[in-house]
């Protein structure tokens, strides 16, 4: 009897179903689609791979479960022990498929910090017309430090190069070489780094590392008018510490895709700090065409190699988070 796969994606269409049936028979396992975790709560228990992006209850209820092929490049909330029935479960993450989009939208933001847009759409709201004194700033020439150096870190560094920047820094925890960067150290030489860093960008996984790493003590030693851009996880940040910062005007803006909480209550501080540019965690949207069709190609090549007993891509440690 063949093994099944279980797959939950609110993104499915009829070219993406026939290449995930096509490699499914082609690698020996039937294949169940579900319109939801709803539908797929209590009809997985003959699954032995589940792929997309089902709730924690339907992983939980999988009680054959041998590998779950998340459809997200963070998988934090699915690193827990007592989700797996199976202890040995395998997890993989969607990393390479989100490079593209999210490293688009922290260009955007980037510009939009430097350039004082939401500034300027203020005062054009206000019914004024007027330049703001103190001028605008340029990712020409400026210092860039991409905290993270994986997909998303590596593309946003291929398009700032674009820019011309004086330095591009990358900081990664092996020091891993990396072309796409003047210069590559370890994470443990961000103190030393930040005084030299006019933009932040930051993509790190949530991990006991990276809990807090931009403290207020490292918010401090960058320049005063520095900005910064955090498109990992809302966990990396003390965010009461940036507020400060940015209210005090050492900081001259920020931009979050990702927060805690999320949802952002209506009345938290965070919506009302100074040069804030808040998104709702849609950097990596999935509704870019490009993003989807990369992540149905990243499981069906993981799927292959899985069938095959060849080693598998973009493995998370569950203990370590990433």
């Amino acid at each position: 009897m063949s093994e099944k796969i279980g797959v939950i994606i609110d993104f499915l269409t009829p070219a993406y179903e026939k290449t995930l049936r096509d490699t499914a028979a082609r690698c020996g396992y039937d294949i169940a689609f579900f319109p939801s975790s709803k539908a797929a709560e209590g009809n997985v228990d003959d699954c032995t791979i589940l792929y997309g992006h089902p709730s924690q209850r339907v992983i939980a209820g999988a009680r054959n479960l041998k590998w779950y092929a998340s459809c997200w490049a963070g998988v934090d909330r699915f690193c827990r022990d007592d989700l797996y029935q199976n202890p040995d479960c395998l997890l993989t993450n969607a990393s390479g498929a989100y490079g593209t989009t999210i490293a688009e939208h922290s260009v955007m933001v980037s510009l939009m910090l430097l350039r004082r847009q939401m500034e300027y759409t203020e005062i054009i709201r206000e019914g004024d017309w007027r330049v703001l004194p103190g001028g605008i700033r340029s990712l020409h020439g400026a210092r860039v430090t991409c905290l993270g150096t994986g997909d998303i870190g590596t593309e946003f560094a291929r398009r700032v190069r674009a820019f011309h920047p004086a330095k591009l820094v990358g900081l990664n925890r092996s020091g891993r070489a990396n072309p796409d960067f003047d210069e590559i150290r370890t994470v443990d030489a961000l103190d030393a780094v930040l005084p030299e860093t006019d933009l932040l960008f930051m993509s790190l996984p949530s991990t006991a590392d990276t809990v807090n790493i931009l403290n207020a003590a490292r918010m401090a030693a960058l320049p005063k008018g520095a900005y910064v851009v955090n498109v990992g996880r809302g966990t990396a940040i003390d965010q009461d510490a940036l507020i400060a910062a940015l209210d005090l005007g050492h900081l001259a803006g920020a931009a979050l895709d990702v927060v805690v909480p999320e949802p952002l209550p209506a009345d938290h501080p965070l919506r009302r700090a100074k040069n804030l540019l808040l998104t709702p965690h849609v950097a990596g949207n999935m509704t870019l065409g490009y993003t989807c069709e990369r992540n149905v190609a990243l499981f069906c090549e993981n799927l292959e190699n899985y069938a095959a007993g060849r080693p598998m891509h973009h493995l998370v440690d569950r203990k370590k988070g990433y």
